[in-house]
């Protein structure tokens, strides 16, 4: 990135602007960054850097290592962007269903909402044992090879779909990751029929996941809850009752995001009962 496209055709105000966000960007995609790593990365001098930094930590957007010029992003960025969530209080609904999850299987449970053509973990509660899946709050994940991404898009208007999908690269993470539009719009179906989503070692080896929809007042979806096990974890004959546990905590969770007609549940047809 060349600095001259922050100060040559900018005034000055509005060229600071620019570098605040692209050092805030270039933050996101890495854990820990150096201002060395930083100023070639965004062709900046090391005191511009350095100063902007300084800036960010002093206002609580930025964390330093200790004894270290390694610098990252705090909860308060986190905080700030959980106020863009659609539903603001999402977050703090989904927390003691996750924990009671998390605590019921030992595993670890995500919460994920779409963004762009990607899911973005908005929480998650650890798995007890050492070996787990490895994820963060904030990280990015593809759509078509993760449990959550086929429950956003499964339970989504054909049209909005579409659109979404646009974006989807369909890159093979692993052997088993559907890489075509047809398969996966196959495993759509796949998913909504039995009412639940898989990811069946598609994204991470040796690491399967299933998720289910959450939907906000209008019945529309708006987010997605998994458990993800370590492969030798999962076992298939206990899938009926994980799916039965993610559905009540989606059913709890819609109906406190307004929604009248869980559409999980089934319906029955008129005249049913007598």
């Amino acid at each position: 990135m060349d600095d001259d496209s922050y100060d040559a055709r900018q005034p000055e105000s509005v060229a600071a602007v620019l570098k605040v966000f692209a050092i805030l960007q270039s933050l996101s995609e890495r854990d820990e960054t150096g201002i060395s790593e930083l100023s070639v990365r965004l062709a900046m001098p090391k005191a511009t850097v350095y100063r902007f930094l300084q800036t960010m930590k002093t206002l609580g957007y930025v964390r330093q290592q200790v004894d270290s010029e390694r610098y990252g992003l705090s909860m308060r960025m986190f905080e700030l962007g959980a106020k863009a969530l659609q539903y603001p209080d999402l977050v703090e609904i989904c927390k003691p269903h996750m924990q009671s999850l998390s605590d019921a299987t030992g595993e670890t449970v995500h919460l994920g909402t779409l963004i762009d053509s990607e899911i973005i973990y908005v929480h998650k509660v650890d798995s007890r044992h050492m070996l787990g899946m490895y994820s963060r709050v904030g990280r990015r994940a593809p759509l078509h090879c993760t449990a959550i991404g086929k429950v956003l898009l499964a339970w989504e208007s054909p049209a909005r779909r579409a659109q979404i999908l646009q974006g989807c690269d369909f890159k093979p993470y692993r052997e088993k990751t559907i890489t075509t539009l047809e398969a996966f719009n196959a495993e759509l179906e796949r998913t909504l029929a039995q009412g639940f989503g898989q990811d069946r070692e598609e994204f991470d080896d040796h690491i399967r996941c299933a998720g289910i929809p959450i939907f906000d007042r209008q019945n529309q979806v708006v987010a997605g809850l998994s458990v993800s096990f370590p492969t030798f974890r999962y076992d298939t004959a206990r899938e009926p009752e994980l799916v039965a546990m993610l559905r009540d905590a989606s059913r709890d969770i819609s109906r406190q995001l307004g929604c009248t007609q869980f559409p999980l549940d089934p319906v029955e047809a008129p005249g049913a009962r007598r």
